[in-house]
């Protein structure tokens, strides 16, 4: 069962203690990569901002607006990951309950980790779960006697459909960009973008072909991670395209500024995902900063853009080289309008904190419907 979060914001944030618990292996901070630390980052600025006590519990490293509540160094090894989780866990836990021993306990958990939430029976403080991968991503033993003070949230409509058979009933809260970091472009613009985490689930390779196809410009920009299965990915697939073509630039780990600068100057933004996808955050930006998208039709992607306004969803790579061949229909304008409404960091904060006051009430979410 989904819920949409309908009920007023009438449980104040201010002074309430929240912790939000990050994936083990990488840091959060405004410039991290992955799309749940960057959520993480932008939620909690926001409630920060509320006046909200806010602690994130994450790795050394890691740069946030509150507390930030080491539990180890990141790791570059996803075959360490096991060790580092229980290490991450264990010392969540026990700063749980060292609060409470102090007489300042949390008011509620939000776990985007993935996996802490299976050891919520060991704390005596709410849960919320976001989920934010396709299900069948997770073990299915994870969904098998789920705690009682655990709530779950997804980030899309088609995504909370996959959860549609749980027990417990799921919100549905879509994710949210920092508006005011984005400044859109409404003057010249060239050539195509790839941006993102380079792997072959996210397509880059394809993107390479669409570019090749058409004699476009592209830029490939982002950041391949430590794990060995990205890096053989770049070296098999990815190098050689580069070396085949001299239209196509790789920028490794492009900062902020530079990828908000790439987002405004590019006629549009390809999307070339291979696997369903529950959301997509540099579709919100592009929309920002007034750059038309030409994403495929995987998963949540068509909730995200609206195609014939802030840009085209296609079946395949010829329904994509057609798509390019009308991007100049494309508004830099409604693309702005269509980000101010629907992608706010604000937004997705008042509808946390609806959950959040659902929560800490002690309501469940079906009888709060």
């Amino acid at each position: 069962m989904t819920l949409p979060i309908t009920r007023s914001l009438d449980h104040p944030i201010t002074g309430c203690r929240v912790l939000y618990v990050a994936y083990p292996l990488l840091t959060v901070s405004e410039s991290s990569a992955g799309g749940a630390e960057q959520v993480l980052w932008t939620l909690e600025r926001e409630m920060n901002r509320r006046g909200a006590r806010t602690t994130v519990a994450a790795s050394a490293g890691s740069r946030v607006s509150g507390e930030l509540f080491s539990t180890g160094g990141p790791c570059s090894l996803t075959d360490d990951f096991e060790r580092r989780n229980r290490e991450h866990q264990d010392a969540i836990i026990e700063l749980v309950r060292q609060r409470t021993l102090e007489g300042r306990p949390f008011d509620l958990v939000h776990d985007m980790s993935g996996s802490f939430w299976t050891r919520a029976s060991e704390i005596d403080v709410p849960v919320l779960a976001t989920v934010h991968l396709p299900r069948h991503f997770y073990p299915p033993a994870q969904f098998e006697n789920i705690p009682g003070n655990v709530s779950f949230n997804c980030v899309s409509e088609l995504q909370a459909r996959s959860f549609s058979t749980m027990k417990q009933p799921v919100g549905v809260v879509p994710n949210g960009i920092s508006l005011d970091r984005f400044l859109p472009n409404v003057g010249e613009r060239h050539g195509l973008l790839w941006l993102g985490r380079i792997c072959e689930e996210k397509g880059p390779h394809v993107a390479l072909d669409i570019a090749a196809q058409m004699d476009l410009p592209i830029v490939i920009a982002g950041q391949v991670y430590p794990f060995s299965y990205h890096q053989q990915f770049f070296a098999r697939e990815i190098e050689p395209c580069l070396r085949r073509n001299a239209n196509a630039t790789w920028i490794d780990s492009p900062s902020d500024e530079l990828k908000r600068k790439l987002l405004r100057e590019s006629a549009a933004l390809l999307i070339t995902s291979q696997v369903d996808e529950t959301s997509s955050l540099v579709a919100m930006e592009a929309a920002a900063s007034g750059t038309p998208v030409v994403a495929f039709k995987r998963g949540a992607l068509p909730e995200v853009v609206k195609d014939g306004i802030t840009g085209f969803v296609v079946a395949d790579t010829d329904e994509a080289v057609k798509a390019l061949e009308q991007i100049e229909s494309i508004s830099c304008e409604d693309c702005v309008r269509h980000a101010q409404t629907h992608f706010s960091s604000a937004k997705m904060a008042d509808d946390y904190q609806r959950l959040y006051s659902l929560l800490m009430q002690g309501e469940e979410l079906l009888k709060a419907a």
